[in-house]
């Protein structure tokens, strides 16, 4: 019995059936790889650069097929393994293994095809790690806002109709006749004939598990393959299969810090080049350590830093200016108690990434505090709250949506606050599984804010968030008037007419805000930023810097046009320093990574970019930089630019994780 199993096994006859049936199942996994790379730059197309050419979109499906040969060689292969598996137990069932495997195998690519529409559109990128934050996320808000904006139920149907319809090409295909190589006379040449069979096989494994190459220096993947100047179609070559190891990489690195490691001299010398300061010191802090230059004469009595949701710069760019939804800010902007910054970054693509920015001081620098248990032993001595205590101030966060998001409520007492405020806090707020529309948020700070108190108050809102939920028209907004300042190409895309509405609505709330909170509390100083940009814009393909600027404004008691001077730059770390500067008096001692705007500073980085005044870059430094207006001086040194954001990334990495110490 077993010898008879043996030579089952070893059937020379089954082992060609089971390698041309997987084979079929690769061509025709390869071929849905390029169906669905052409649906996608079809269905998209409205993404496509001004200047990218038909040689550019065959370009990008050259790549993408050596890049899906990698892709659907791994589901082979998976695949044949299976089946051999089965067939030692039972020949007959193979035949239905392997269409059960390809179906599961089809219906997933599907699914993930009608996804990655909606997440492209979301976040001008294929799949990625942030698709790995549902783990911290609030799962059954983010299901919501599926099913609500992005029509969950209906792209899932769609998934599955077209995936039953792939179904049977699939049986169809692997029903055709099995080919098999010819039985020679002799021995010895069927002996070479399979011989020849496996070097060619290995030879083919090679040339697939190199992208179309048969060496590593020819290998292709999710790294090195953008090779277009269009940022749509390099995300296009990348199939899903491509994008989701690229997620599954990239949340690796983020887990593990890979990337950043460095030796306490190394990171004395990034300290150094960062701060300027020539000292020899085992404390990371002496370096961080600032003095006030002294501006303000009294301190106000209270502060608010407003972190508002996907408020992007470019609604306050006089090219949108007859859209008229950021008419609330521009008119704080106007008046002569503010300055604004135009050249502003955010700390990382997403709301939490800002608020660990601004609570904590650092970078983004492959680091999720909220989840390190370094970020609640004590605060970090470049957190904002307790320096703000320290200069007299009662420390509240006032967050619109549930204290259990990315463990929000935890991480701000860790990190110093003196209380935490959530949606479940407000009592009558309405709103949506995010947290309550901005309007009850700002009435809640307003009654909870005491005016005989000093306080600081971080105040983060939600409304400008899928869903999109709030009343538009009972707060007042004029559809057809945004309607028709829109370009003809989207006068009827009624989702964006929404998204605006909800900018409009978060932008009057918040200067509804500032106006009710300066007539109680005459004595305040406000600031507002962004959490980031990058989620919406009526430009299909918007420059970098429309895509992810965000404003910086501060207004208030004693803050005038000049309190800020022309010609700087700055993101997230430089928010805290700033405030400092401008309302701590003359001496009084901070920590900070980043830089006060009121002394100058010019440069202002983040995860993954970098600008200045006149050019916005990425921190990579592969794509050129862009000129943010023009004429435009000189681009900056890019070899100084990298310097700064390495000092900027490796001192907020060394500091979050291991603390204040150098010494080894």
């Amino acid at each position: 019995m077993f010898l008879k199993w043996i030579r089952q096994v070893l059937n020379w006859r089954s082992f060609y059936a089971l390698i041309q049936q997987d084979l079929k199942l690769f061509i025709y996994l390869l071929a849905l790889f390029m169906l669905f790379r052409i649906g996608f730059i079809g269905i998209m197309q409205a993404y496509l650069g001004s200047t990218s050419t038909c040689a550019d979109i065959v370009v990008a499906l050259y790549y993408g097929l050596k890049l899906s040969l990698k892709s659907a060689g791994l589901l082979a292969a998976t695949s044949f393994l299976s089946c051999f598996i089965f067939y030692c137990i039972s020949p007959k069932i193979v035949v239905h293994v392997r269409k059960f495997i390809g179906s599961v195998y089809t219906i997933a690519l599907a699914i993930l095809f009608f996804a990655r529409i909606p997440f492209y559109e979301q976040f001008h990128s294929g799949f990625n790690q942030l698709i790995f934050n549902t783990v911290n996320d609030d799962v059954y808000a983010l299901v919501i806002s599926l099913i609500d904006q992005f029509h969950l139920p209906l792209r899932l149907l769609g998934a599955l109709v077209g995936a039953g319809f792939l179904c049977r090409l699939l049986y169809k295909w692997l029903d055709t006749r099995v080919l098999y190589l010819p039985k020679l006379k002799n021995w010895y040449a069927n002996i070479a004939m399979r011989v020849a069979f496996l070097v060619v096989l290995y030879q083919f494994i090679v040339f697939v598990n190199f992208g179309g190459s048969m060496s590593f220096a020819g290998n292709v993947d999710w790294e090195n393959s953008g090779v277009t100047k269009d940022q749509f179609l390099n995300e296009a070559i990348l199939d899903d299969v491509q994008a989701l190891y690229r997620a599954y990489e990239m949340n690796g690195r983020l887990a593990s810090s890979t990337g950043l490691m460095f030796e306490p001299a190394q990171i004395a010398d990034y300290a150094k080049k960062l701060t300027g300061k020539q000292i020899e010191s085992d404390n990371l802090d002496e370096y961080l350590k600032k003095s006030v230059q002294g501006i303000r004469k009294e301190k106000p009595k209270q502060v608010f830093l407003i972190i508002s949701e996907s408020y992007a710069n470019w609604p306050l760019l006089d090219k949108y200016k007859n859209l008229n939804i950021a008419n609330g800010v521009k008119n704080i902007i106007a008046e002569p108690d503010s300055a604004y910054v135009s050249t502003f970054l955010p700390n990382g693509m997403s709301t939490i990434s800002g608020v660990m920015g601004i609570v904590t001081g650092f970078t983004d620098a492959n680091l999720y505090l909220t989840t390190m248990p370094e970020a609640y032993k004590e605060p970090y001595s470049t957190a904002i709250a307790p320096q703000m205590k320290k200069l007299g101030y009662r420390t509240r966060f006032w967050y619109a949506g549930p204290t259990s998001w990315e463990r929000v409520k935890d991480f701000s007492l860790a990190q110093g606050f003196d209380e935490f405020y959530g949606s479940g806090d407000f009592e009558g707020a309405t709103g949506n599984v995010w947290g309550c529309d901005d309007e009850y948020l700002y009435d809640a700070v307003l009654k909870g804010v005491k005016t005989e108190e000093p306080s600081f108050n971080i105040v983060l809102n939600v409304s400008n968030h899928s869903p999109f939920t709030v009343d538009l028209d009972k707060a007042g907004f004029d559809r057809e008037a945004v309607i028709k300042e829109l370009p003809d190409s989207v006068k009827n895309d009624q989702e964006l007419v929404k998204q605006l509405g909800h900018f409009w609505y978060a932008d009057k709330m918040l200067a509804e805000f500032v106006t009710h909170a300066k007539e109680k509390y005459p004595d305040s100083v406000f600031i507002i930023v962004g959490d980031h940009a990058d989620r919406m814009n009526i430009d299909k393909t918007p420059t970098m810097y429309e895509r992810y600027g965000i404003p910086f404004v501060v207004t208030g008691k004693g803050i005038t046009k000049q309190s800020i001077p022309a010609g700087v730059a700055g993101s997230h770390i430089d928010v805290m320093p700033t405030l400092l500067e401008l309302i701590a008096p003359k001496g009084f001692t901070y920590y900070s990574v980043g830089n006060s705007l009121t002394l100058g500073n010019a440069l202002g980085v983040n995860y993954g970019f970098w600008i200045t005044p006149q050019y916005i870059g990425k921190t990579d430094m592969v794509a050129e930089p862009e000129a943010i207006t023009l004429p435009a001086g000189p681009v900056p040194d890019q070899q100084v630019v990298q310097e700064s954001v390495e000092a900027v990334r490796s001192v907020s990495w060394w500091r979050s994780k291991y603390g204040n110490q150098l010494a080894k």
